[in-house]
């Protein structure tokens, strides 16, 4: 069996359904050859994105593959990975290498060497006897630990010689390990003797699946809940102790009960300082409960630590409270819910003129507000793009159902949403699949519009489109002023009629939900659609 076919058999014996990538590499036939659907992208960087976002919207359960060819393939699949990497995605890349003969040899670019920065585990294979092993070790990094990309650089001669038969290989484990019970104790502890606790979830909770028992425990304690951008969904956000989630842009409501807290207790998060996510007031008693310990005391100094799976450690500590509470919740739930109640009123009393403003341009709140009333929030699953778009949507998008939102921002690259989208499609197809993007990111990644037509994945994608790049104009004046530098333009909807998807371009606000139904019901038949709404240059944020 020659290499190829080899690494192709360990994917179908993984499980992968299909293989994402950009010709020239030789995995790609031999996984066509194995029944292993291949979807073939306009560039890497978006066909990593979908990699990306099986994995994620699978909780890790199902791994995102993505393999280039050597050279510029994988050169332009830097930006994919290096996404991935920060928001801790758990994807297997396989790029092609030049032949073992040149492979060091300047200016080719080894794979081996240069993405070991913005991977878990990163390996060059180069003797054929090598090739299962290296996948072993692929496959049981990825699914074991802090998720992160895991790259195996296959040189192209090497995918051609021979593997020893037959394929001794069986699918790695995929295995947990808890927190210290007396570590456990003590933050149990600390959750009970609270006045005003916070919870604050990330997508360790996603990993883990444990939604049930975080609400379990919140409910139990009666403590407001919030979660990181990467987090949102991991919490009903219609549940009576939801804050919303936490990020550039924030509810009042969040803010209110972060600056009043007495303790703050993070699961499955990284508490990693960023732009884009919610700073944690300071002076605050933190608890960090996260699965990699080199994230404690990393950005946040904490006061009490647990390092293990976030449902272990969720499900030790449900326990420990309870065993502490005796007789169950101790009646704070009206208090504190009547309280998060009337200062949600309050913002979105401020907020409604710009969620429902009845004019044109159109208000890109409106836009989102109308999207979120005419889907079917439980069966959708919406993501974001960099920029405006990110702090526009996630205040105000409610999700009720988990994995129903994929949020990020640790790195920040424009035109990822597309890719996100695409690949929630093929992880969850009997879901509507949405990304609202603005102008500057369909710039990036627009052209990928024509992958999910050829490759028959219905997607719902949701332009604003306010010809800027508003988001810089304060920043940019003098450019602006001297050289139009913000001006962008195009018409996008006639770009996704003429990929052969449905392509509408929506000035009145009264045409709003109208289109959005229009559009689902595309993408009900099959057919990937691309609204494009001409909006207001907005530059107001719910930020404090």
């Amino acid at each position: 069996m020659k290499a190829a076919a080899a690494v192709a058999e360990i994917l179908k014996r993984e499980g992968v359904k299909f293989l994402i990538g950009y010709p020239v590499n030789p995995i790609i036939e031999a996984a066509a050859e194995a029944d292993i659907r291949t979807i073939i992208v306009r560039q890497e960087r978006t066909g990593l994105h979908m990699a990306d976002a099986v994995s994620r919207i699978s909780s890790g359960e199902r791994i995102g593959v993505f393999a280039m060819q050597h050279g510029p393939g994988s050169e332009n699949a830097f930006g994919g990975v290096a996404q991935a990497y920060g928001d801790s995605v758990p994807i297997i890349v396989l790029p092609g290498g030049y032949p073992r003969r040149i492979t060091n040899i300047e200016p080719n670019f080894n794979s081996f060497l240069n993405f070991q920065h913005i991977t878990k585990w990163c390996e060059q294979v180069i003797v054929p006897d090598a090739v299962v092993d290296a996948m072993r070790r692929a496959f049981t990094q990825v699914k074991n630990g802090r998720p992160r990309p895991v790259l195996i650089e296959f040189p192209v001669d090497l995918l051609r010689e021979d593997v020893p038969e037959p394929i001794n290989y069986t699918p790695t484990p995929r295995l947990k390990s808890g927190p210290d019970p007396r570590d456990v104790s003590r933050v149990a502890e600390a959750l009970v003797a609270a006045q005003r606790p916070v919870i604050y979830a990330g997508q360790g909770v996603h990993y883990a699946r444990a939604w049930q028992v975080l609400r379990d425990l919140a409910e139990l304690l009666e403590a407001p809940v919030t979660t990181s951008l990467q987090g949102k969904s991991a919490f009903p956000e219609n549940h009576p102790l939801s804050l919303g989630s936490g990020g550039r842009s924030i509810s009042q409501q969040l803010h209110h009960f972060l600056t009043n807290s007495d303790l703050i207790f993070g699961i499955g998060c990284s508490f990693a300082t960023t732009n884009y996510g919610v700073a944690m007031p300071k002076g605050k008693k933190i608890a960090h409960a996260t699965l990699d310990a080199t994230d404690i005391n990393k950005d946040v100094p904490a006061d009490l630590a647990l390092v293990g799976d976030a449902g272990l450690t969720l499900q030790a500590l449900l326990v420990e409270v309870k065993d502490r509470l005796k007789g169950g919740p101790r009646g704070r739930l009206s208090a504190v819910s009547q309280e998060i109640k009337n200062l949600k009123s309050e913002w979105l009393a401020k907020w409604t003129p710009r969620l429902t403003q009845d004019t044109k341009p159109l208000s890109p709140y409106r836009v989102i507000w109308d999207l979120m009333h005419t889907v079917d929030v439980a069966n959708t699953i919406i993501t974001h793009d960099a920029g405006s778009p990110r702090d526009q949507i996630s205040p105000f998008w409610e999700p009720i159902t988990p994995l129903s939102y994929i949020g990020w921002g640790k790195t920040t690259q424009l035109g990822y949403g597309l890719g996100l989208a695409m690949g929630a499609k093929l992880a969850a197809p009997e879901k509507l699949c949405v990304n609202v993007w603005g102008d500057a990111a369909i710039g990036f990644t627009g052209m990928d519009f024509e992958t999910a037509v050829r490759e028959r994945i219905p997607i719902l994608s949701v332009l604003l489109n306010n010809f800027s790049m508003a988001i810089e104009l304060k920043i940019m004046k003098t450019a602006t002023a001297k050289y139009r530098s913000t001006d962008i333009s195009g018409d996008y909807a006639a770009m996704a009629r003429a990929f052969g998807g449905h392509g509408e371009r929506v000035s009145e606000p009264s045409e709003i939900v109208p289109a959005i139904r229009r559009a689902i019901k595309k993408t009900q038949e099959g057919t990937p659609a691309l609204l494009e709404f001409l909006t207001e240059k907005a530059e107001d944020f719910s930020m404090f």
